[in-house]
Formats: structure tokens, sequence, C-alpha cells
């Protein structure tokens, strides 16, 4: 009698797409294990990453604005879930495998650094080994999660969670999803958050990019899915049409000198790099005040210097900015008398 994931797996042979990546067709994992009789193997990947301690952690990691006071602004939690759904919007209209695009999602920024890209930018520059956060996603499910055992993910998903960024092209479809996904999100939610502080009206957009795309932040996101789809559907790629993805780009350069490099939406980066430098030198130096845990890989062979920045990424926002006055501010002698 076939088992459920058995039945899952022969009805994506039979519905999705013939560019689609199957289940039954992954590469594997770095280590065998026995096959779940329930869940296929993408979705069996997608389960782990949500129960993740770095997962869980994002809630509390920058995305563009650091720490910010109101309730609504964006974190690297609410992005990653952002990618998510357009992603598997995409996936779904292509038929490709949402199983898959959603496991990369999920797991695309687990190695981001507290602060955003300035905890990112600063780790690389005092890191004699360098640092970069799609590498260190990855290391975070192969390494670092469950004690060093890692997660032990498929190729597939460990591919597209390597792969996503600008620089990278994943093999799979599902993967080229994701890395366009995660593009179309941050162009969205971050003009959405910098319309919110003030930073942007709707008006500073050119009116040539609103002609092409839209002239909200609902509509863009809107074009741009459909446009992924509609240029994508039928064919052994991901795309958009010429006059969208010139659009994207031009959007995408007007956010990076209007908001990314905002003297006002970063005016507090200096000092969150200014930290992460402090706390990353202070562990190299202390090597005995890291956890068990990483004394352990230490003890395993694993470089010191790789051991402090996967410590100090691995952080939160909160956790840093509490570390760092644990070990550098003074605190006041407690009064027990008059």
């Amino acid at each position: 009698m076939s088992t459920i994931r058995e039945n899952l797996e022969q009805w994506e042979k039979e519905y999705l797409s013939p560019y689609a990546t199957l289940s039954m067709n992954s590469k594997g994992r770095r280590r065998d294990e026995e096959q779940c009789d329930i869940r296929p193997v993408f979705q069996r990947d997608r389960d782990r990453i949500l129960h993740s301690k770095s997962f869980r952690r994002l809630k509390d990691k920058t995305q563009v604005f650091l720490t910010p006071e109101g309730d609504h602004y964006r974190t690297r939690l609410t992005h990653t879930l952002e990618v998510s759904q357009n992603a598997r919007t995409i996936a779904k209209a292509l038929q490709l495998n949402e199983d898959l695009v959603e496991a990369i999602a999920l797991g695309h920024d687990l190695g981001h650094t507290p602060f955003g890209h300035a905890g990112e930018r600063a780790l690389d520059r005092v890191c004699p080994l360098g640092f970069e956060h799609s590498e260190q996603s990855l290391r975070m499910v192969d390494v670092l999660e469950k004690d060093g055992l890692g997660l032990n993910l498929t190729m597939e998903v460990r591919d597209g969670i390597l792969n996503h960024q600008t620089s990278g092209m994943p093999f799979t479809l599902e993967g080229k999803i994701v890395r366009i996904s995660d593009k179309i999100a941050y162009i969205h939610h971050d003009m959405d958050d910098a319309i919110r502080g003030g930073i942007l009206t709707e008006e500073d957009v050119p009116r040539s990019i609103r002609e092409v795309i839209g002239y909200t932040t609902g509509e863009r996101l809107d074009h741009f899915i459909h446009d992924i789809v509609t240029a994508s559907y039928g064919i052994n790629d991901i795309k958009m049409s010429e006059p969208v993805e010139k659009a994207m780009k031009e959007l995408r350069q007007f956010m990076f000198e209007n908001v990314y490099m905002n003297p006002e939406a970063k005016s507090e980066e200096k000092k969150a790099e200014e930290l992460m430098e402090t706390l990353y030198a202070f562990y190299l130096n202390h090597i005995d005040r890291l956890p068990k845990d990483m004394i352990r890989m230490l003890n395993n062979g694993e470089a010191k210097e790789r051991v402090v920045c996967d410590y100090v990424a691995a952080m939160t926002d909160r956790f840093a900015i509490n570390m760092y006055e644990d070990l550098f501010i003074p605190k006041s002698w407690p009064t027990t008398r008059y």
C-alpha cells in the first residue's frame, strides 16, 4: 500500500509543470536518512526551517529601519514571510513546486546579522575570513542549528538559500522564483516603510516608473507578480518582460539613492557597525566567554574568527544591544542603606 508521501509525490508528477522540481527527483541530503511517510522532502525541509531557533530570531532583526518604535515597520521575519507569499503565488500560478519555494524563502535570510546590512558590512570588514549573509544562511542550516548537527536539508533548498542574491543563480526554477521574489518584496515593503516613516512620498517616485508599473506600492507589487507569471508561463525560465524589468531596476536604484543611502534613515547605522565590531573584537579576545556549543566547535577545529562571527551574527538587535551594555556600559552601585 502506498504511503501518503508517495501519493503526494505521484500527484506532483501528474499535475506540476514539466519544468517543476519533483520531490521524488531530489538530489538528496548531505546525510542519508529515512523518508517521512507523510511529507515529501521539500515539505519536510520547510517544517525544519520553520521550527528552527534561527527562524524565530528573525522577528527581532532589522530589515531597513533599525529597531523602529512603530509596530508596523518590517522586520527580517516579516520580510521573509512576504518573500514566501510572493514566491508561493508565482509558483502556484506556474504549477511549480510550492513546498520547495516556501522552504527556500523561509530559509534564505537565516544567516542575517543584527542591524541588517550594517551588521553584515561590519563583520565582513573585521573578520579576515569575510562575511556574506547568504553563505552564513547556508552555514546556519548546515552546521549551526541543532547543536552542530544542522538541519540536513536537501540540495535543492540549500542551493536556493545560497544563491538567492543577485550574484547567484539557483539551478531550480523554484530557487529562481525566490531570488526574484526577494527583490520585489524588499522594493515593495521598504518603500511602504519609507513612506510611513516620512522619508518618501508617493509623488517622489519618478513618473516614468509609475506609468509602467503602478501608482501605489500595492499596484506595483501586483504588477510585478502578474508580469513574472505571464513572462515565465510555459518556459524553462523565470523572468520579467523587458519594460517591467527595466522599471524595476530603475525603482531599485531610486530606493538606493533615496532610502538605503538616505542620511536620515541610516543615521544610526554607524553606531550599529561600531557596536558589532566591538562585540566581535571582545569575543575574539575572550573566547572563554562564548557559549559552550561555540567552544565545542573551536575544539573540533573551527577557526576562532569564524566561530566568533557565528555567535555575533546570530544575535538579535535587542540581544546585541543588551550584551554591549552589559560588557561596556558602567552600572550604578546599588544602595543598600541610607
